[in-house]
């Protein structure tokens, strides 16, 4: 056993203050893509993917400038989110059982998921970056974005169910994460994956714009974030108590 000087921190303190850093820095990174989500003007009401060549180039003719700040916005902080969902699986390493292959995939599946995102929104500029072009290929760059958008959404399932399988094999008296919460992932997970059908589906509520693909699916994905910054919040408090309960002494 090592006791700390005056001057030293209990082992874990700087870690712990980088994750209290990054979870109260998420509802300022939430707001922010809140106001570059209500600025795109596509998506009230969502565009659908029966509207024709010539009204989808019109649309962006006549709302070419918002369009193109609700993009750069999202290219300059869409990514910001990551560090939020790398909090997450900062607590699934401290699981037990076979957490960190659950925590080292789900990495996996962010990344996948904010590239696919990024992707995304450069289909959206490059549609708005050539306005006069052809209204034919405005609709194509259109589709990309769309269909980028919405429909790959294998990512996201894999996520919500490698963080459920993590907190299913956390078998300790007192979990990281409480049950309750790998069901739920499990049902945000279900409820999401009838958007890939988005990529084939013209009309109704599994297409692009439909209550199921764009509503649900985005809704449900907020909601999650919401709910997992309280869950967050919560496990870091325990476990600066744990830390605390040891302070002053190195193993």
């Amino acid at each position: 056993m090592q006791v700390l000087t005056e001057n030293e921190e209990p082992p874990g303190a700087a870690d712990l203050r980088a994750q209290q850093v990054v979870l109260w820095s998420a509802p300022v990174v939430a707001l922010v893509l809140l106001v570059l989500f209500a600025c795109f003007p596509g998506f009230f009401p969502p565009m659908s993917p029966t509207m024709s060549a010539a009204r989808v180039g019109a649309f962006y003719r006549d709302h070419t400038a918002m369009i193109r700040f609700s993009m750069v916005g999202f290219n300059l902080c869409g990514i910001l989110i990551v560090p939020f969902f790398v909090l997450i699986m900062a607590q699934m390493q401290r699981m037990r059982g076979q957490s960190h292959v659950y925590a080292f995939s789900y990495l996996s599946a962010v990344v996948a998921g904010a590239t696919l995102f990024a992707l995304s929104d450069v289909f959206f500029a490059a549609a708005a970056f050539r306005p006069d072009r052809g209204d034919d290929l405005i609709q194509l760059l259109d589709d990309l974005a769309w269909i980028m958008f919405v429909a790959p959404i294998g990512m996201l399932v894999a996520q919500f169910a490698l963080l459920a399988m993590a907190i299913y094999a956390d078998d300790r008296r007192a979990p990281v994460f409480p049950r309750w919460v790998a069901h739920y992932s499990v049902l945000t997970a279900v409820a999401m994956a009838p958007s890939a059908l988005a990529a084939v589906v013209h009309d109704g509520p599994l297409a692009w714009n439909g209550a199921v693909s764009f509503w649900l699916r985005n809704g449900a994905f907020a909601l999650f974030v919401v709910v997992m910054f309280f869950v967050v919040r919560t496990a870091l408090r325990r476990q600066a108590e744990q830390q605390g309960a040891g302070e002053g002494v190195v193993p």
